[in-house]
């Protein structure tokens, strides 16, 4: 080969590789710019909450294009995220925490996930009639209740609840009732407790309130704490006067909440600019779902069950947030 052919063939090859590294480049940016959301169904809170998110992400965090996509929810989406077949996932905190620690369903299997937010609170609903003598949970022995539909996530807490206060199966008699069922069993009288472990205001709930006067059980500070030490996914909630007609009184509960979730390795860079988005147009996310008002930098750190992407936690700090140590990420 002549030196002039050489010569020609060297710039050519250059030019050549320039070009595959500038189509990798833009493949691999073109990656990073879009962002999957794990939600839920269409008929319940993920999916318009993250239709919300993905919203404001790609409207106001220059270069990103994120997406909503309908999911199985919690379980699934955490398994999404582990993979990275979605950066970012919405699940309830029993099961980021089982993940995260390689527990329950997880046993063994730890999952890449850290939390970004937290979205809103599942308060647990222990609900009977006016009239009814009930006053505290321990007052549900010898009663009939119903501990929600077989299987549920309902009966799922209920075992946890009971467990860790000393309340068997064997103390009441049990029924396994939808939540519509349950409040239609009230009102005809044929349960004396109905047990709810959902965000709040419920529309089953609301409607037996409309015909007949409820009372929603508060539980003891010591229980709550009880409860929260055994596991560290709950977390003490008061739910204000209000929430539901004839409830002019706070009521305690311990409450599971729902956070946002994403793979490890999004960057720290992006990480911080979404969850800063997010807080600086958050009304935007509260016109599509009212639960949205739970969703607040504060809430972030005192719910999370898990540690903290380094980007949520820089914006954290911007903010004058201290984050305790369980919140930070091992390296």
């Amino acid at each position: 080969m002549g030196t002039k052919t050489l010569k020609n063939f060297l710039i050519i090859l250059c030019f050549v590789t320039l070009i595959g590294l500038a189509f990798g480049a833009s493949q691999t940016e073109a990656k990073a710019k879009y962002i999957s959301i794990a939600t839920g169904g269409t008929g319940g809170v993920y999916y318009p909450y993250g239709g919300g998110l993905a919203e404001i992400w790609t409207r106001y965090v220059s270069g990103v294009q994120a997406v909503a996509e309908v999911t199985g929810a919690s379980v699934e989406n955490t398994r999404l995220v582990n993979r990275g077949e979605s950066l970012i996932g919405e699940i309830m905190n029993d099961v980021a925490y089982q993940a995260y620690y390689a527990e329950g369903r997880f046993k063994g299997k730890p999952q890449k996930i850290l939390a970004m937010f937290q979205m809103y609170p599942h308060h647990y609903h222990i609900v009977a009639l006016k009239g009814s003598g009930i006053k505290t949970i321990y007052d549900i022995k010898g009663k009939r209740v119903s501990v929600g539909a077989p299987g549920s996530g309902t009966e799922f807490k209920t075992n946890l609840v009971f467990k860790v206060l000393g309340i068997s199966y064997n103390d009441f008699k049990v029924h396994r009732l939808s939540f519509t069922e349950q409040a239609n069993a009230l009102k005809d009288g044929t349960i004396d407790v109905g047990i709810w472990d959902v965000a709040s205001p419920t529309s089953s709930i609301m409607d037996l309130a409309t015909t007949r006067d409820i009372v929603l059980i508060s539980f003891s500070d010591e229980d709550v704490k009880k409860i929260v030490e055994a596991y560290p996914f709950y977390s003490p909630f008061v739910m204000p006067p209000g929430i539901y007609k004839g409830q002019d009184y706070p009521v305690k509960n311990p409450s599971v909440w729902n956070t946002v979730i994403c793979n490890p390795d999004v960057s720290e860079d992006l990480v911080y600019r979404l969850v800063k988005a997010l807080f600086q147009h958050k009304d935007y996310l509260e016109k599509i779902h009212p639960f949205a008002k739970y969703t607040t930098p504060q809430n972030a750190i005192t719910a999370s069950p898990i540690p903290l992407h380094p980007g949520a936690i820089k914006y954290y700090r911007e903010l004058g947030l201290k984050i305790p140590d369980r919140l930070i990420p091992k390296k």
